[in-house]
């Protein structure tokens, strides 16, 4: 039997008057088969399709290097569905897609597919293949279908939440003043694998005057007593991810940081307890500004987002967001200040999910009201 997140896609399709589905991203293939290809994220032309009939029938294309690898992930996660392969050298990925729906009676159909995802000249090698079919731009579906998580999905954004959260904390109590940001970002992923996690994506280490800085990786820098220092990592399990943040300070921390801090704490408050089903993710903004802007400094755009088999997902909490929270979205929530105008900046990111009652932190390994401490 197909898994929930096949079960309500298939549903989709059908009222979306669609014959099939077909899914080309590595993020849109890890959703709706539960498993990572290995080379797929690697190498964009190394073509993988998962096909999805309305009727629920699903088969998985991939290079034949990988064959063996897809048909015992297939055989675990989605048992019945079929295999093909395309040879690597001297095959062509789109010929054989070709051949794999018109062999499921869908090469005259009407098909869902990844137009923001498949290349033009691709795209119109199949076109060529299959001359009767109508293909549709099937990205706004997935989009929309990815927002609701199933129990599953939940359980394991849970699971990704804690690891990225404890991997930060013991990473804080590995080091010391006189320790590098390198020697930080080593315990961090050792923690992150110790606990179970097949990979991670970006990760964030800005300490010092580089806290200040968005999204930069570790550096040499040595930490010095009073460094602010920005931590995050994005944990990922069967191509899902969750990212967290902390903020911690070496020993004492520089003036101003404290009330800073403490702003950031309670915007983290007042956003997750206006998050519940049915408030519109442009009032949950409006909610963090009234009191972010006590700080008197810009923020960003946003103060939370979708988060699943991408990074950033919809819906945004933003002030130009259409959205309503639903139950089963999982929302990345950050309040932040990059430039803090005294040499630091400073970050909380935490994972929650909407539930029928409201609020649930998934992030909650750690206790993010009060700044973390590295010892001296």
């Amino acid at each position: 039997m197909p898994n929930e997140v096949v079960s309500r896609l298939a549903a989709r399709v059908a009222e979306a008057g669609l014959d099939a589905l077909i899914c080309l991203s590595p993020e849109n293939v890890a959703y709706t088969t539960g498993f990572v290809v290995p080379s797929h994220p690697l190498m964009r032309w190394r073509h993988t399709a998962f096909v999805l009939g309305a009727d629920g029938r699903c088969a998985v294309m991939c290079v034949d290097m990988e064959q063996s690898t897809v048909e015992q992930a297939v055989g675990e996660a989605l048992p019945g569905a079929r295999v093909w392969a395309w040879p690597e050298f001297g095959g062509e990925a789109m010929h054989t897609l070709g051949q794999l729906l018109r062999e499921l009676d869908l090469g005259g159909g009407r098909l869902g597919i990844e137009l923001s995802y498949l290349s033009v000249s691709d795209h119109a090698k199949l076109a060529r293949d299959l001359p009767a079919a109508t293909f549709v731009a099937a990205d706004q579906l997935l989009q929309r279908a990815r927002q609701i998580k199933t129990p599953d999905e939940v359980e394991r954004l849970a699971r990704l939440s804690a690891i990225a959260d404890r991997a930060i904390s013991d990473s804080f109590a590995a080091i010391s003043a006189g320790s590098t940001e390198m020697d930080l970002a080593a315990a961090l992923t050792r923690s992150v694998y110790e606990q179970g996690a097949q990979q991670f994506k970006l990760m964030i280490v800005a300490t010092g005057e580089r806290s200040q800085l968005p999204n930069v990786g570790p550096s040499d820098r040595v930490l010095k007593p009073g460094d602010v220092c920005r931590v995050e990592i994005f944990p990922v399990i069967d191509g899902y991810h969750a990212g967290v943040c902390r903020t911690a300070v070496v020993g004492d921390p520089p003036p101003h940081a404290e009330r800073i801090y403490q702003n950031l704490v309670e915007c983290g408050h007042l956003v997750q307890d206006a998050i519940r089903p049915g408030a519109p993710t442009r009032e949950v903004y409006r909610v963090f500004r009234a009191k972010f802007d006590e700080l008197g400094m810009p923020p960003i755009s946003f103060v939370g987002h979708g988060i699943g088999v991408n990074l950033h997902e919809r819906p945004y909490l933003g002030p130009e967001d259409p959205e309503t929270l639903r139950p089963g979205m999982v929302l990345g929530i950050e309040p932040l200040v990059y430039r803090s105008g005294h040499g630091f900046g400073m970050q909380i990111k935490d994972m929650v999910a909407v539930t029928d009652e409201g609020c649930r932190l998934l992030s909650d390994v750690s206790d993010t009201d009060r700044l973390h401490r590295i010892e001296l």
